[in-house]
């Protein structure tokens, strides 16, 4: 991974273009960029290996699948040991409702984003799957109303 690397007027053009639409064909973005497929191809090989673009993929609409609750969890943990914190975190990485969890500092060891299908579903999972892990001390949960907007870093 070389984190050294410059991106040109052209990277940021491809980045933007991929950002977009993943989908998009080299031959596309090499038309609107005026250069060949060729070059979109070798940039953006070099993106990967310089670890500024990871993976393509699609990404699920959890309304569309019936998740209805978007939620966000705080969890204190009792850290008595790194082994609690590493059991903890093996077994919530089992709920596959968690889609994110994040090592953060201040109050929570850890912040969850959770989708279920409403609120009841949320609570059992809450309940039976994470305020059950004895090294949980404690959790909150914040219940997102709507998504304002995802976004990507800018380049």
């Amino acid at each position: 991974m070389d984190s050294d690397l410059h991106l040109d007027i052209l990277d940021k053009q491809i980045l933007n273009y991929l950002v977009k639409d993943a989908r998009k064909p080299f031959t596309e973005i090499a038309r609107e960029c005026k250069v060949s497929g060729a070059a979109i191809h070798q940039r953006v090989q070099r993106l990967f290996e310089a670890g500024i673009i990871s993976g393509s993929q699609f990404m699920l609409n959890p309304k569309g699948l019936h998740y209805m609750t978007c939620a966000f969890i705080g969890i204190q943990v009792n850290l008595i040991t790194t082994k609690s914190h590493e059991k903890v975190f093996s077994l919530i990485q089992q709920v596959p409702e968690i889609v994110e969890c994040h090592h953060i500092s201040g109050k929570y060891s850890l912040l969850l984003k959770i989708y279920t299908r409403n609120n009841e579903h949320l609570k059992k999972i809450i309940i039976e799957k994470i305020q059950s892990i004895p090294e949980i001390v404690s959790t909150e949960t914040f219940i997102s109303l709507e998504e304002g907007f995802i976004r990507q870093l800018p380049v």
